[in-house]
């Protein structure tokens, strides 16, 4: 009785889609935190796309900040004063709704060093990563124009200072380095949308980070390669026909990816409904591909790099 209590635990813990982790960070070294496992629905409970980089018990990047993501933010632990960079994967809400609320919130921290907001430029449909911090706090028209502080610095706040990504260069480039972190930007292909996938080096690690794309980039192996860890987006499942496939990767290419960068560590996030409760059949098809560790994110997971 009491081994199929465990096993049902386990299995509770691996594959509920209202979970929040109690597996928090260490404060030692690099680690990872994904604050936001899920995707666009709020019918799964989790938060929206978001990650966080610790080093050495200090929040440094900030990767994606999507709904309800700036409330995982507080319960990690994390402030804003210590955030050397912001990294914008694509404009889609579910990557950027929370961080006018953690813009706001450090208004009660003393954070007064300019904090690098990094994302895409724009096209006809959605605006480069400095018209949409624009957009939301320009003294003129800004949605939140009453934070329009912000954008210049002052007695009480620091200065965001938006940076664009040029899309239109296919290769992988050095987007930012600093701090002891280096920052590398590859633009892959999410339908008409802007996007970037991102390697960050740190304290000796790499981290990569797929975003949201079809896969079909060829330099997305090497922009991973023999990373330390890996995060792909398992947004759809293996029979994935129509936008869902021209927009996200199936499980069998995650698993290709992933194998050719030779990652250490695979960890599947962005888990939307359509590919919750297929985690076995997910699991197969990477792994006709993949062999190395892989695991699927929940909200609050922290992964230590040591």
């Amino acid at each position: 009785m009491k081994t199929f209590l465990s096993l049902m635990i386990l299995i509770f813990l691996t594959f509920s889609p209202c979970l929040v982790s109690a597996d928090m960070c260490s404060g030692r070294g690099v680690e990872l935190q994904v604050l936001g496992s899920g995707g666009p629905e709020v019918q799964d409970k989790r938060a929206s796309t978001s990650y966080l980089i610790w080093i050495d018990g200090k929040a440094r990047v900030l990767i994606d900040s999507g709904g309800g993501s700036e409330l995982r933010f507080g319960e990690a632990g994390a402030w804003m004063k210590d955030l050397y960079l912001v990294l914008f994967t694509h404009i889609h809400v579910d990557h950027t709704a929370g961080f006018a609320a953690l813009v706001k919130s450090s208004f009660f921290e003393n954070r007064t060093e300019p904090l690098p907001v990094l994302g895409p430029t724009g096209n006809k449909i959605f605006p480069p990563t400095t018209g949409f911090i624009l957009g939301l706090f320009s003294k003129e028209k800004g949605i939140y124009r009453y934070l329009s502080e912000y954008l210049t610095g002052g007695k009480y706040s620091y200065a965001i200072k938006p940076r664009n990504i040029d899309i239109g260069n296919r290769s992988i480039t050095e987007v930012f380095s600093g701090n002891g972190i280096k920052v590398f930007a590859l633009p892959v292909i999410h339908g008409v949308v802007p996007n970037i996938a991102y390697k960050v080096m740190a304290g000796g690690y790499t981290i990569a980070f797929t975003s949201d794309t079809n896969g079909e980039n060829r330099h997305l192996p090497t922009l991973a390669q023999n990373s330390d860890i890996l995060v792909a987006h398992n947004a759809v499942p293996e029979d994935a026909e129509g936008d869902e496939r021209s927009l996200h990767m199936p499980p069998s290419v995650i698993g290709k990816i992933a194998e050719a960068s030779k990652t250490k560590k695979l960890i599947l996030s962005h888990r939307m409904l359509r590919t919750l409760g297929k985690e076995e059949q997910t699991m197969k098809f990477i792994s006709d591909f993949y062999k190395g560790d892989k695991v699927f994110a929940n909200d609050l997971d922290c992964y230590s790099l040591k």
